[in-house]
């Protein structure tokens, strides 16, 4: 038998394999059984991607569309204790067919190009992926003074009322309260909620969007999104912002005095695509490829793209992407039997760059020295990157620092969204994490203290220092973040002042050098509970003093009080409490509203100037314990 042939006489066969085996799901069960196949995954609002994010996005799409045809110029959402209510002014779901757009599969009006033209997607399964992972579920329509609702659970039909007369304007809003049995004890991040909006803000020009009353509203699309991504301020580009808009095309990039590493924000149809995508794929192909005939040379891609800062978006129809998340842009085609992307973003790009860069010579030599300082540092460090290679190789085998997992992000393992790196602070820490740890997913990097504090420094001191070089090697993200090796990068420290100074560096490592990792949502910070309150018959772990205060009130008089002042007290058996199922991460956001690196070179650049001295005895804070075993007896 050939290898490649399948051995059907060695397959186990049930002998009771008959139609009481088949089975049939109805709609929502099918997305409550297989919600990953609808929002990607369920988590617990924890990261920035995670299911209750996609309802959200889901629902303000509708929204979005409604307004890319002309109709309504403002969106309301508000988020409340777990439940969200979104309200838009557009044309109103037909009354007649309210049920079906929102509880029957494959329904809704985006399948005829008539009525939206450029919609975000077209296979009507998003609402109903909403209602089917909700508690609660609720969609009314208002149209010409007329309305109507319907109400679910679960997907499951509870209330349809008649039409009845409304003097609200038209529109359609949708209220639900995401399903703890899909999401766990979920809770929404509003700066995730807000990085979202302004996207929506940016991607279409004098919509109003408001969100628990705060306004978001842009002027200038992507120029604004991407001054905004970069801080606010021009001076951190080698350049000012280049904004092309044309048709179905906008885009608006620079190259950034702050970083080495590319960095992209494409859309298309109004969705946020972080994985790229054709369009993003024909984008950087046409920069390099009218700037190398501009300048009539022969320049290193590498060097063209190093740095590279840029926002992109396109309207083609009847979009395609990779899954129903639509993570990943995949058309290929401006419209049916029309022009291909790739003509059309490299004919746009080709007029206006070239154009521009003629018009203004200070910006062509500015964009020329930066190229050419790009590849003076690819140069010099072409050798020590080569010998800290082969260095990691070398190690690798036998890597003391790293007990690694057997299932990598980097595949395509139905596992690979649990795989998880902590590193830790000392061989202590490392040894009770590896000993709880699930080796299938879960991999541990010892530190061997406080790392360097590469603040300002070039990518170089990454292939110099042993032990950052070593960390990037495992991480596999040397060329590129899509290696990624982890889906979630946990820093594990102890509470006290050492360790929130390692977190620190470590913040700084990854923000200096691989900022992606951070801004795609893979950095987290591991809580571990600093009291453990126990009597014979319960144990309460507790990660504030608050908690601790209200674990002993409800354990009785006088239970055991355990602090732990370092990770390395916990034991193996009660680690794997705290990394299991129920693991408690906070998410590392990285903020666009305020420059990170200023802010971390008040706290961690090398001088200490004044208004730093003045900071620390302002905020100077005298902990005392001595008390400790009185106040936890009060009650």
């Amino acid at each position: 038998m050939e290898n490649n042939e399948l051995d059907f006489v060695n397959i186990p066969v049930s002998e009771n394999y008959s139609e009481e085996n088949i089975k049939h799901l109805e709609w929502n069960e099918h997305i409550r059984t297989r919600p990953g196949m609808y929002i990607g995954k369920a988590g617990d609002g924890s990261a920035h991607d995670d299911g209750i994010y996609i309802l959200l996005k889901e629902i303000i799409d509708n929204c979005i569309d409604e307004y890319v045809m002309g109709f309504g110029k403002s969106i309301e959402i508000s988020i409340a204790e777990g439940t969200v209510k979104v309200r838009d002014y557009g044309r109103g779901i037909p009354l007649g067919s309210l049920r079906s757009c929102v509880g029957q599969m494959n329904t809704g009006g985006k399948y005829d190009s008539k009525a939206f033209k450029k919609s975000v997607g077209l296979n009507g399964v998003g609402t109903k992926a909403v209602n089917a992972t909700s508690s609660h579920f609720r969609a009314q329509a208002y149209r010409d003074g007329k309305t109507k609702y319907v109400e679910y659970s679960k997907g499951v039909i509870l209330t349809e009322s008649e039409i009845f007369d409304t003097d609200q304007k038209n529109g359609t809003e949708i209220t639900f309260t995401p399903d703890k049995e899909v999401f766990g004890n979920y809770h929404y991040i509003m700066e995730y909620v807000e990085e979202m909006i302004w996207n929506y803000a940016f991607l279409n020009s004098g919509l109003a969007i408001y969100v628990n009353g705060q306004k978001y509203q842009a002027k200038n699309g992507l120029y604004d999104l991407l001054m905004r991504k970069i801080g606010g301020k021009e001076e951190t580009c080698a350049y000012p912002i280049i904004h092309i808009k044309e048709g179905d095309f906008e885009c608006a990039f620079t190259h950034s005095n702050l970083t080495s590493n590319e960095e992209y924000f494409s859309f298309a149809n109004g969705q946020y695509n972080p994985l790229g995508g054709t369009h993003l794929n024909v984008f950087r192909e046409a920069i390099a490829k009218t700037i190398r005939e501009f300048y009539n040379k022969d320049y290193e891609i590498s060097d063209i793209r190093s740095s590279l800062v840029a926002a992109i978006s396109i309207k083609v129809m009847n979009p395609e992407y990779e899954g129903q998340t639509k993570t990943k842009f995949s058309s290929t085609l401006m419209e049916p039997d029309g022009m291909t992307i790739r003509a059309y973003i490299t004919d746009i790009i080709k007029r206006h760059f070239d154009k521009f860069l003629h018009i203004n010579s200070e910006v062509a030599e500015a964009l020329m020295r930066k190229i050419l300082q790009n590849e003076k540092e690819r140069k010099g460090m072409a050798n020590i990157k080569k010998l800290a290679k082969e260095s990691a190789k070398k190690v690798s085998l036998n890597n003391k620092k790293l007990r690694e997992c057997r299932i990598h992000y980097n595949t395509n393992h139905e596992k690979r969204l649990e795989t998880t790196l902590f590193i830790t602070e000392g061989d202590s820490a490392s040894g009770s994490i590896t000993k709880s740890r699930d080796a299938q997913t879960q991999a541990v990097f010892s530190l061997r203290g406080k790392p360097l504090n590469c603040l300002g420094l070039t990518k170089k001191v990454v292939y110099e220092n042993e032990e950052f070089n070593l960390l990037q090697a495992a991480l596999n993200i040397d060329e590129s973040i899509e290696n990624l090796r982890y889906n979630n990068i946990v820093i594990a420290t102890d509470a006290d002042v050492d360790g929130m100074h390692i977190r620190l560096l470590m913040l700084i490592f990854f923000l200096q050098f691989y900022p992606d990792v951070v801004r795609d949502g893979h950095l987290y910070i591991l809580q571990t509970p600093l009291f453990r309150v126990r009597n014979k018959k319960q144990t309460i772990y507790c990660y504030s003093d608050e908690e601790r205060i209200n674990a002993i009130k409800s354990l009785g008089a006088h239970p055991e009080i355990t602090r732990f002042k370092g990770l390395g007290e916990i034991s193996p058996d009660e680690f794997s409490h705290f990394i299991g199922p129920n693991i408690r991460l906070e998410p590392i956001i990285l903020r666009h509203d305020s420059s990170i690196f200023e802010l971390l070179k008040f706290y961690m650049g090398g001088k200490n100037p004044p208004e730093r001295q003045k900071y620390i005895i302002d905020n100077l804070r005298i902990e005392d314990d001595t008390n400790i075993d009185s106040l936890e007896l009060i009650g």
